[in-house]
């Protein structure tokens, strides 16, 4: 088995200076879905050819078979000349004395999986085998595709182009597919022998079904049910609707899997998510990456999470985070930002307005709210007062805050890192932490408070403040004077 996936398109419908196949879906580019599906068969050999934009494109490639862990082949088409000439150039990829079965697809058909190829292979091997056999559908709008012209028998006779079909073929609702399984010596048979003798004057993949029936060789055609999964992405358009569709085919798997999705209608999962049974994921929620929520955990409403671990139990509620692990049993949110490098230890709580950034909080520590912690490290059961700065910038360098267990930080706190602070140790309301504070020491930096009386009236007398004020000390002065307490 080898598989050939076209690439070499420029997409111009798309009108973008990325490449069509780079565009993605539920957290994969349209290239990245189309080698996952075509992975899954496990062909001998994959190829993938490319042309406009190659250098961005088979970038991408590389690193997608890294994360497929196998070697994909890079076929260059030195100018785009159809489909057929593609298809030529992938097939140079392949060793000379390969006798196999090809499949031949596109890099656009995103929603195209490993089963439906399989279901392909076994109608072109099956009783003997075929030399073409095409994939079609029944399309509601066939406008623009390659319309099949059966045979007396069924078989396929031919396929035409929508610009080269005649009134009465563009009435066949039955479309061509663009995904075929092509015995590989009738492949480089058919290849050789088309012409650009067409509207488009380029070299058609199609006509090898009509050289095939014409050498006498059996054409057979595999009609997918479902035409989603072998639609194509040609503009935006498609790309949005294709995307939700996906989503919802995405949601469902995790629905039947045991996942309360509250409404599926403002919510967005990306195909690498996973989620235990018994979590609940609340409207206005988005996940995208490899985020993993563990049994139990509650997400949203209004969060959006990207490459984060939840462990079970935890609360996660409107929240921005990325690259981060929030432990079991943990609470975030409403209104927390969590930068990557963020751990939260279990049980533990990032509150109200609350940003963390390569910070790790131990097990059963607090930072309620107003709070931002940056490049530091927090102990077990410490509590963070409100309004608190992790001060971890000197303009030139990042360093780092180190707070232990079981302490109690006042509100509007600045540690200016480095800087560490001992176990059990307190700090006072408004304290700037320069030096190092010892463990069960108490930290204190402001002075003795000062009370300058009259200051409003005498510096700002024609203020609503000095009104007021001037109002308050008649009314004390009055009830002085009715009442001048004991002799």
């Amino acid at each position: 088995m080898a598989v050939i996936v076209l690439a070499a398109g420029a997409g111009t419908r798309m009108k973008s200076k990325t490449p069509k196949i780079l565009h993605t879906i539920a957290g994969r580019s349209l290239l990245g879905h189309s080698l996952h599906g075509t992975s899954g068969i496990d062909p001998e050999h994959l190829v993938v050819v490319v042309s406009h934009e190659r250098e961005r494109v088979s970038a991408a490639v590389a690193d997608l078979a890294t994360a497929l862990g196998r070697e994909i082949a890079i076929a260059e088409q030195d100018e785009p000349r159809g489909t057929g000439d593609a298809a030529r150039v992938g097939l140079t990829a392949l060793p000379d004395d390969f006798d196999g079965t090809v499949i031949v697809t596109a890099a656009d058909v995103p929603l195209l999986d490993a089963d439906t190829l399989r279901g392909l292979i076994e109608t072109h091997t099956a009783d003997g085998g075929a030399a073409v056999t095409l994939t079609s559908f029944i399309a509601d709008d066939p406008t623009g595709y390659g319309r099949i012209i059966r045979a007396d028998d069924d078989s396929v006779r031919a396929i035409v182009e929508h610009k080269d079909a005649t009134p009465e073929q563009r009435a066949i609702t039955e479309v061509n597919a663009g995904v075929y399984a092509v015995d590989a010596t009738a492949l480089r048979d058919g290849l050789s022998k088309l012409s650009t003798d067409n509207v488009q004057g380029e070299f058609y993949l199609t006509d090898i079904v009509e050289i095939a029936r014409d050498a006498g060789q059996a054409v057979r055609g595999f009609t997918v049910a479902d035409p989603v999964l072998v639609a194509g992405c040609n503009d935006r358009a498609q790309l949005a609707d294709l995307g939700a569709e996906l989503n919802r085919r995405i949601i469902r798997r995790h629905q039947v899997d045991g996942v309360t999705v509250v409404d599926p209608a403002t919510t967005w999962i990306d195909v690498d998510v996973t989620i235990e049974p018994d979590v609940r994921i609340e409207p206005g929620t988005q996940l995208h990456g490899r985020t993993h929520i563990a049994a139990d955990a509650v997400v949203g409403p209004d969060t959006t999470l990207t490459d984060v671990t939840i462990g079970e139990g935890a609360h996660v509620i409107r929240t921005h985070g990325s690259e981060a692990v929030i432990g079991g049993d943990a609470s975030v949110g409403p209104f927390a930002y969590l930068r990557p490098g963020t751990v939260l230890g279990v049980a533990g709580k990032i509150g109200t307005f609350v940003e963390t950034k390569n910070s790790t909080i131990g097990d059963g520590s607090k930072v309620p709210h107003l709070t931002y912690v940056g490049d530091a490290t927090i102990g077990e059961h410490t509590n963070i007062g409100a309004s608190s700065v992790f001060v971890n910038y000197d303009g030139v360098n990042k360093h780092r805050t180190v707070i232990g267990d079981h302490c109690r930080t006042g509100s509007d706190n600045m540690f200016v890192a480095p800087v560490s602070i001992g176990d059990g140790a307190y700090t006072g309301a408004g304290t700037v932490v320069r030096q190092n504070v010892p463990p069960g020491a108490l930290a204190v930096s402001a002075g003795t408070q000062r009370v300058i009386e009259d200051w409003v009236v005498r510096k700002r007398p024609d203020t609503a403040a000095a009104q007021a004020a001037i109002e308050a000390l008649g009314n004390a002065s009055a009830a002085r004077d009715k009442d001048p307490g004991p002799a």
